[in-house]
């Protein structure tokens, strides 16, 4: 995180020591990584394993900045890894909730149309979601009223077991489960470098060197820069793009009930400026979606050298603008001129006014791009011997942590050590 950018609220710090050996060597203490280790403490007792993560705590970066959604899957093509494994991890982390006083509300989503060509692309929309699984009721104007009543809408799709939850707490109860068991958690450790030989990884921190029969790398925002650390050759570059969020002033949250989106660019992959509800009675608004100048660029002001001369030499990001200029043009004015972002939601939910937006911490958006310009629209996690790289885990990968982690963790199935007691309470 860039000096003087506050900490998302609730991360917490760890202090444990890099151990010299471990069975299995998580990279990246964001939700992703922290759930692998969760499940691998599960699902194979008595293993040692150890997370390392570049920051001082856990969190602080997609993970802890997002809107805090439980996805029901609507929007992700059927078949789809993000579409089956939404629904898969929803239920796991619904009674992980559950399970451990997390707070959570099943709030309900409207995907609205506000215009006749948004009507059509709503029966798409429907589809999706019949193929996934989705419970998604068609409203038209008078019923966009009954669920959201300051809602502008004249049809929408209504998704009624969405909700919100608080994905700090989430990381912050997977930790403690990960360290009670006797596991390690070190913060401020950077990977340097990765080499697998026939029996083992070893890891090269600017903590010490630590030798792992497995390596998992969950690094989000520099999945690409591990992967080209361990000698793969990720298809995809991640591109930073920034969104940055209002939320509502006190006054004004009694105009949103649960989550108001618009409908989807079909061309695009983000879902548009949207307002969500929060667990905590609130209101958030956002995100938009510009290119940050920096992978860790979460102000208009933050340059990164490095990271602009990567993304300016890359061709897919050439080929990427040259398809989308306009929506990037547009995104960089609502960025710039508040009056703009206001205007988006007003287009949802007319009552909202400039002076009921409060500015909140942003985020950034680790885009995967292939060379051909193609935004990636899956999940992508790659297998190397005793290697497994997630070069891209999109929204919603904190909806679907749980099940991701199932799935690496299936992958390495033929090269886990089995189970074993340990003189340690699992």
């Amino acid at each position: 995180m860039n000096e003087g950018q506050p900490a998302p609220e609730g991360v917490d710090e760890c202090s444990d020591r890099l151990p010299r050996r471990c069975d299995v060597l998580v990279i990246g203490a964001g939700i992703v990584g922290l759930a692998t280790a969760h499940r691998l403490s599960e699902r194979h007792p008595g293993i040692r394993i150890a997370v390392v993560e570049k920051e001082r705590a856990i969190g602080l970066h997609q993970s802890g900045r997002n809107s805090n959604v439980i996805h029901a899957g609507v929007y992700y093509r059927p078949g789809s890894l993000r579409a089956a494994l939404c629904r898969r991890g929803k239920e796991q982390l619904e009674r992980f909730l559950s399970q451990h006083g997390i707070p959570h509300l099943r709030c309900g989503k409207l995907i609205v149309a506000t215009t006749n060509r948004e009507v059509s692309r709503l029966d798409d929309l429907a589809g999706r979601a019949a193929a996934n699984g989705v419970r998604a009721i068609r409203l038209d104007r008078e019923g966009v009223r009954s669920v959201e009543p300051e809602c502008a809408g004249i049809a929408a799709l209504h998704v009624a077991e969405s909700g919100v939850t608080e994905y700090p707490a989430v990381m912050r109860r997977l930790a403690a489960l990960i360290r009670e068991r006797g596991h390690a958690i070190v913060t401020g450790c950077r990977v340097e470098r990765i080499v697998e030989h026939s029996e083992a990884c070893i890891a090269e921190t600017d903590a010490g060197t630590c030798e792992a029969g497995i390596s998992v790398a969950c690094a989000g925002l520099h999945s690409d820069r591990v992967a080209r650390r361990s000698g793969m050759r990720p298809p995809a570059r991640i591109i930073p793009f920034r969104g940055e969020y209002f939320e509502l002033a006190p006054h004004a949250c009694h105009l949103v009930k649960g989550l108001i989106y618009p409908v989807p660019d079909p061309s695009l992959p983000f879902l548009g400026v949207h307002l969500t509800i929060t667990a905590t009675g609130g209101v958030e608004c956002g995100p938009n979606a510009v290119l940050a100048f920096a992978r860790e660029g979460y102000r208009f002001g933050d340059v990164n050298a490095r990271d602009l001369a990567e993304t300016m030499a890359y061709p897919g990001f050439w080929r990427l603008a040259a398809k989308h200029w306009r929506s990037g043009l547009a995104e960089i004015r609502r960025s710039l001129d508040s009056g703009r972002f206001c205007a988006s939601l007003q287009a949802l939910v007319p009552a909202i006014r400039a002076e009921d937006l409060r500015p909140v911490p942003a985020g950034v958006r680790a885009q995967a791009v292939g060379p051909d310009g193609a935004m990636l629209d899956d999940f992508l996690i790659e297998r190397r011997h005793r290697m497994v790289h997630v070069c891209n885990a999109p929204s919603p990968a904190a909806t679907a942590c749980l099940a991701i982690a199932d799935a690496i963790i299936d992958r390495l199935g033929d090269v886990l050590p089995p189970a074993r007691r340990s003189g340690r309470d699992n």
